[in-house]
């Protein structure tokens, strides 16, 4: 079995609040959430193995009916290793709000415990008065025991709202955000270079069940062959899995997501690719999308405002599953996988350009400052509506309308092609056309750079170490 890779950072917060429940002896709860199949299950359950000797439970809620959950929260504890776990033999709780009462009584009062609630929006759907049960039993009971209680969700709008003013819990619980493995942790498990971490990082989003099936030392081209030979690999079968938790298949979501998928970015192109709808229809979509987190509609970083919005699927592995498989499911599905690995052989090189810039951006916001570039608020791109000003990297004060713009650059992401002289010529007539203002200018290029007149040049192992944090004590 594969040892457990990254999350050191989120493995150190969940001991630190482990080591505050112990010595305060009260509760405290903390809200995990993250995109389906991130690995926020299994960070808590290595967490669990390294918390050893400390007494726990683990439920999963299902989305099943009310009593059919509160049923399998009973043989969870009865599973677990808390110590009066033999009060659910002795006493079958009928109701939500015995349960809790009954699971406090089963946590210990003088050494800590950890209870665990995972798919938390399933309850929140199914159970009647669920959040207000919750508080109540957390205020009366949970919390005045030494437990740590994890609340896990997916839904990243429910779980924020479950957190929010005006509803029960509000104030109850601090907040963890799980992303996906970055690419140094990807480097590290599967013994890639940074160039190469970077492409898996954008062919698989990040998710560790995927980068489970990519063998150490593998390149992107033997990987997507593998996988495309596999019709149930996860690589072909995740995203649909997903997608179907969060949409219904019928759902006008799911057609607005495809056609942006496809590459469609701006508001008309979009409602044209997915049917003709209508203007109020594809808005309820778009908003829908965007505050669960799955496209990102961005505006122009500059100075002057603008009205030019983009729409891009935020999740990297999402947005290469839509592009190049959920289109030829069909065809991997009767072993055809060579034909869809050919097409993306043939579209790679423009599909990367254009997937890589947020996490460049990510990765110089974790960077900077570095040199002569400041740490910014911000970092986004500009464009105009025809394309004839493009920029990749715009840093500022704050966005869109930015007070001051601090760097302008360009992304040359080519196997062979270094950034050159030709491309920092097109980007000082860019940077003419947005400001008079002599801005610093970056290049960002996988391989080299060619020219002389940048502020600040960087590289895939540049770019890389930015996401390497110091160790976090064990």
């Amino acid at each position: 079995m594969r040892r457990f890779i990254g999350r050191q950072r989120e493995l150190g917060v969940l001991r630190d609040v482990l080591d505050e429940v112990r010595s305060a002896r009260q509760g405290q709860c903390l809200l995990i959430r993250g995109r389906r199949r991130v690995g926020k299950s299994s960070l808590v359950e290595e967490f669990l193995r390294q918390a050893d000797g400390v007494p726990s439970v683990f439920y999963t809620a299902a989305g099943q009916l009310a009593e059919e959950e509160l049923a399998e929260l009973v043989e969870a504890v009865r599973g677990s290793t808390l110590p009066d776990r033999e009060l659910f033999v002795e006493e079958e709780p009928r109701q939500w709000s015995a349960a809790f009462r009954l699971l406090a009584d089963a946590l210990p009062d003088d050494a800590p415990s950890v209870v665990v609630m995972d798919e938390v929006p399933y309850l929140m759907n199914r159970v009647e008065a669920f959040e207000g049960m919750l508080q109540r039993a957390w205020d009366r009971q949970l919390s005045r025991k030494p437990v740590l209680l994890l609340l896990i969700g997916s839904d990243l709008s429910m779980m924020e709202a479950l957190n929010s003013y005006e509803r029960p819990f509000h104030q109850r619980g601090s907040e963890m955000v799980v992303g996906p493995l970055n690419p140094a942790d990807i480097a590290d498990m599967l013994d890639l270079t940074s160039a190469e971490a970077f492409d898996a990082a954008l062919v698989t989003g990040g998710l560790p069940l995927i980068l489970r099936q990519w063998r150490a030392g593998q390149n992107v081209w033997e990987f997507l062959q593998a996988s495309l030979d596999n019709p149930i690999s996860a690589l072909t079968v995740s995203a649909e899995r997903s997608l179907a938790a969060e949409f219904p298949p019928q759902a006008m979501g799911r057609e607005v997501l495809r056609a942006i998928g496809a590459g469609e970015r701006t508001f008309t192109n979009i409602a044209r690719a997915a049917g003709g709808i209508a203007h109020t229809t594809l808005t309820r979509a778009t908003e829908l999308l965007t505050r669960k987190g799955i496209v990102a509609a961005e505006l122009p970083v500059s100075l002057r405002p603008s009205k030019e919005r983009r729409y891009r699927v935020a999740d990297p592995y999402l947005r290469f599953w839509l592009t190049f498989l959920e289109p030829h499911m069909a065809e991997i599905e009767r072993m055809r996988g060579d034909l869809t690995l050919a097409r993306i052989r043939e579209r790679w090189t423009a599909w990367r350009g254009r997937a890589v810039e947020p996490l460049i951006r990510e990765s110089l916001a974790r960077l900077l400052p570095d040199g002569d570039l400041p740490a910014v608020p911000v970092i986004g791109g500009y464009w105009t509506r025809g394309n004839e000003v493009e920029i990749d990297l715009v840093g500022a004060d704050r966005q869109p309308v930015a007070k001051r713009l601090l760097f302008l650059g360009s992304i040359k992401w080519l196997e062979q092609s270094p950034f050159d002289a030709h491309d920092l010529a097109a980007l000082h007539k860019h940077r003419a056309a947005v400001t008079e203002d002599p801005v610093p200018m970056v290049g960002v290029s996988r391989n080299g750079v060619k020219c002389a007149g940048l502020t600040a040049a960087y590289g895939p192992d540049e770019l890389i170490a930015a996401w390497r944090h110091p160790a976090v004590r064990r």
